[in-house]
């Protein structure tokens, strides 16, 4: 600290008072048997600092004390300084690996959702390559288109207005029989689409190709729909139109934007093609018309039971007639009992009257009926 002595410059001072000390004294020594002035003088100045010493001595102690003390307090300062910077430092740690533990569980739980997710990744792959087998193998597609429309038919129109894979034309089995009445009449719906010349067309790579493809799926839908048309069609016994079902709405898309000469011709043939949406729409306008006429039929059922009843009406109208006229003539009938009745009262009032009065006294007679 600044204006203050260090302990070493103390203990430097002192050893030099000391050896003023032991040289005035060696000075005094050799002039001993002398007296002088001057030996006076140098033990005068021999007391003053052997008294300048202990002063210095004593000063020394104070000041070392004063040290002493405050390095004590210095070093408790920095302990307890110590201690405030260590407490925090301990807090700072204990929280910061709380937090860290907490976003290790967060990790841990993200690595754990990362983990599900691939895993349902995986699943999905397998299940698109099991679709792309299914696409790829005739049999397992039309399988898949049937089961598509199956389960679309089921959740709109009752059992009773379809048949799956029923025979028309002799010999021919449709994938689904819409039962309407007539007219339109019953509807045949074909679930078997080619997807290979699709495919093709998807996966051409240069415009070479791209054409070949759409020369092969013009080719394809074309002879498609004159199949739905030749087996499905049959005056007489089917509506004269038929359905061709897309199981996938992009070819629908593809078909329609990119291939308008194919719609006109389904549209001549009088082949309708429908995807999964447009079907749905259709199903329920025909579940619409069956209700219509379900309707239709329950009012004539009503009406043909409302003229049984007037008819059931009129004749009780005529059976309380006759019972009212049997009330009537029940009426009449307790008149004229009444009427006999009176006369019987009034004749055997006579005879009562008769034992009192006379016997030439005449009877009165009782009034006319």
């Amino acid at each position: 600290m600044e204006g203050m002595w260090t302990t070493t410059d103390l203990i430097v001072a002192a050893g030099v008072a000391a050896l003023i000390v032991l040289a005035l004294i060696l000075v005094a020594m050799w002039r001993r048997d002398r007296r002088d002035p001057v030996r006076d003088e140098l033990m005068d100045l021999s007391t003053r600092l052997s008294q300048l010493s202990a002063g210095q001595l004593t000063a020394q102690n104070q000041i070392s004390e004063r040290l002493q003390a405050q390095e004590r307090a210095l070093g408790k300062a920095l302990n307890d300084r110590l201690e405030t910077v260590s407490r925090r430092v301990s807090e700072t740690l204990e929280k910061s690996g709380q937090r860290q533990n907490e976003a290790l569980v967060q990790l841990r739980e993200r690595l754990a959702r990362i983990d599900e997710a691939q895993r349902n990744i995986v699943k999905l792959s397998s299940q698109v390559d099991g679709l792309r087998e299914i696409f790829v193998d005739k049999r397992a597609r039309g399988a898949f288109g049937e089961i598509q429309l199956k389960d679309l038919i089921e959740k709109v129109l009752p059992p009773s207005a379809y048949r799956m894979q029923a025979t028309v034309n002799g010999n021919y089995r449709v994938d689904c029989l819409l039962q309407l009445p007539n007219p339109p009449g019953p509807i045949c719906v074909d679930a078997k689409f080619p997807l290979e010349p699709y495919h093709a067309i998807r996966d051409a790579t240069d415009e070479a190709a791209q054409k070949a493809a759409a020369a092969l799926f013009t080719a394809a839908i074309r002879k498609h729909i004159q199949d739905i048309a030749s087996k499905y069609i049959v005056p007489g016994e089917t509506a004269e139109s038929a359905l061709m079902f897309l199981p996938s709405e992009a070819v629908y898309a593809e078909l329609h934007a990119n291939f308008p000469d194919l719609v006109e011709a389904s549209y001549r043939a009088r082949v309708f093609i429908v995807s999964p949406t447009t079907l749905w729409a259709m199903l329920n306008t025909i579940r619409a018309v069956l209700q219509d006429v379900q309707m239709r039929e329950q009012a004539g059922l009503i009406q043909a039971e409302v003229q049984k009843m007037m008819e059931d009406v009129v004749r009780l109208d005529e059976r309380v007639g006759k019972l009212q006229r049997h009330f009537d003539q029940a009426g009449e009938d307790m008149r004229q009992v009444r009427i006999s009745s009176e006369k019987v009262t009034v004749r055997g009032e006579r005879i009562m009257r008769l034992e009192a009065e006379e016997p030439d006294a005449a009877l009165p007679e009782p009034p006319p009926e």
